[in-house]
């Protein structure tokens, strides 16, 4: 009798199976063709059409649907979904009869969905629990939780702590339409419920001189004192910009022109932000990771922190800062 850890894999009668290194329970369909080196982990499921080649290691739980290549220097973490079609390639300029002396590794992360039919370029890597829409071209690495569509693939989003899309939050402190074109708006805060992240409408005012928004931070957001203010400005819609967290410096975010979306995580929960506005300010403490995407190409983004710049006092590695949190 076999234990639970020792069961065998299914391997369909009309499967080519020549690695032995296929785990515990994962299915092999029929048609599928695994050459010697490959490595496939416990639980996996390997459907009709599916050929992998030798420097290949797909992780447990993995689902790999009909019709998917997986070349030398592919590798699928934990719970990877690849969807039907899906094209991974391993040459940036294929020849025949050409060949490298050095694949490059695509990495796919754990939990991280590609959709039916999208293109991997050689050297990508996909975070864990990302999401790549159908038919998506990715040509640059994909961040963590990051929902990624279109060609080129651009961030159109992020996923909940449940995978799910999250639409971003819009001016959650500032509704639409309740800006008066006289008179004045006093300073409202909403808490995302991330790690302390808070977005704050400051105290405006509008007549016929033109427009004001103003607050004392201490007082007002209770933000620590500022040493330092840079601007961020002129970034393609395509780029990604933030991607880190600070173990001490608090940042207040404030778009004073044009338009940007923002990630907040605290590694249990995540929300996004549309800023659009100059006076909403997005205060993102200590301890919480942040991202800033969808730039419109008049996006003037200032950040106020509250220390001087410091490079140890970032941690920049998606996984480091899971582990600093604790989740």
């Amino acid at each position: 009798m076999t234990t639970p850890d020792h069961d065998p894999p299914f391997i369909h009668a009309h499967a080519l199976c020549e690695s032995p290194n296929i785990g515990p329970r994962t299915r092999v369909w029929a048609f599928a063709h695994i050459l010697p080196g490959a490595s496939i982990g416990a639980d996996g499921n390997i459907c009709d059409g599916v050929f992998i080649e030798n420097d290949v290691v797909v992780g447990d739980r993995a689902t790999v649907k009909c019709g998917v290549q997986l070349w030398d220097g592919v590798r699928l973490g934990h719970d990877v979904f690849v969807g039907p079609n899906a094209t991974f390639t391993n040459d940036r300029f294929p020849r025949s009869g050409a060949h490298q002396a050095e694949v490059a590794v695509t990495v796919i992360d754990d939990g991280a969905s590609l959709g039916a039919n999208c293109t991997i370029l050689p050297g990508i890597h996909v975070g864990r629990h990302a999401m790549v829409g159908a038919g998506a071209v990715v040509t640059r690495p994909v961040p963590p939780n990051a929902v990624v569509a279109g060609n080129p693939a651009r961030i159109i989003g992020y996923v909940d702590a449940d995978g799910r899309p999250r639409p971003p939050v819009e001016s959650p402190a500032d509704p639409s339409g309740s800006r008066p074109r006289t008179g004045s708006v006093a300073g409202a805060t909403h808490d995302l419920g991330v790690g302390g992240a808070t977005v704050h409408q400051l105290t405006s005012s509008v007549d016929l001189r033109g427009s004001l928004a103003a607050s004392e931070l201490v007082r007002d957001l209770g933000f620590p004192t500022v040493e330092r203010i840079f601007f961020v400005y002129g970034v393609p819609n395509a780029d990604v910009r933030g991607e880190h967290a600070h173990r001490a410096c608090h940042q207040l975010l404030i778009c004073a022109h044009g338009s940007v979306s923002v990630l907040v995580d605290d590694g249990n929960e995540r929300a996004v932000v549309r800023l659009h506005s100059p006076t909403q300010a997005l205060h993102i403490p200590p301890g919480v990771w942040g991202s800033q995407y969808a730039y419109s190409a008049d996006a003037v983004l200032a950040v106020l922190a509250s220390h001087p710049y410091d490079p140890d006092d970032y941690i920049r590695d998606y996984g480091e800062f899971l582990g600093s949190v604790g989740s």
